[in-house]
């Protein structure tokens, strides 16, 4: 929901340091950051946009939008131990990032509670990377083995809209949703493998 068409002070390109979190990277990835805010500064306001990415910001939360997927798809297709084995290896990416990889770097957000103009849940963890990102690309990852490439373009299409919806409430700096996207494909391929060994073809 749009609040105000003004962008607030510290978006209009603050000085170095001015965002949390700026710094801990260097200055090319601030510099990367900035400009990837700029762009979606030009979208933010918006009412579709706002809802849209507001929306995948809420749905990522807890990767409920995979479980539902993951739910669904088993339903219909039979595969319900499929349903099982992403459930439990979403768990195990969420561990890995959230309790491990994020603490390694204790990144800080640059923002608290998000934009101003934007309503979005309050984290509990640091910043780098982004779990929703990591989550979205790993269970894509996984649906994409299953499903493959005609149906993984959607599954991918909804991990990018996920992962760039926390750049775009600001509660994520857009180098923590590219290092998500690394993380959620490497433990994504580890999936497959565990994935290939625990169910039939």
């Amino acid at each position: 929901m749009a609040v105000t068409d003004a962008a607030p002070e510290s978006i209009a390109d603050p000085p170095l340091g001015d965002v949390p979190g700026q710094g801990a990277f260097g200055p090319t990835v601030d510099a990367f950051d900035r400009r990837a805010d700029k762009l979606l500064e030009q979208v933010r306001g918006h009412p579709v946009a706002d809802r849209v990415f507001t929306t995948a910001s809420h749905v990522g939360e807890f990767s409920l939008i995979w479980h539902v997927i993951s739910i669904t798809r088993g339903l219909v297709k039979g595969r319900r131990d499929q349903v099982v084995v992403l459930a439990i290896l979403i768990g195990a990416e969420s561990l890995i990032v959230n309790q491990g990889v994020k603490r390694l770097f204790k990144r800080t957000r640059p923002t608290t509670d998000g934009d101003d103009r934007l309503k979005v849940r309050k984290p509990m963890t640091s910043s780098f990377p982004s779990g929703h990102s990591s989550a979205a690309t790993f269970a894509a990852t996984m649906l994409t083995a299953w499903d493959g490439k005609r149906l993984g373009t959607v599954w991918f299409t909804l991990a990018g809209i996920v992962g760039t919806s926390r750049a775009y409430v600001r509660i994520h700096h857009a180098s923590d949703v590219v290092g998500g996207l690394v993380v959620g494909r490497i433990l994504g391929l580890v999936g497959r493998r565990i994935a290939r060994r625990l169910l039939p073809a």
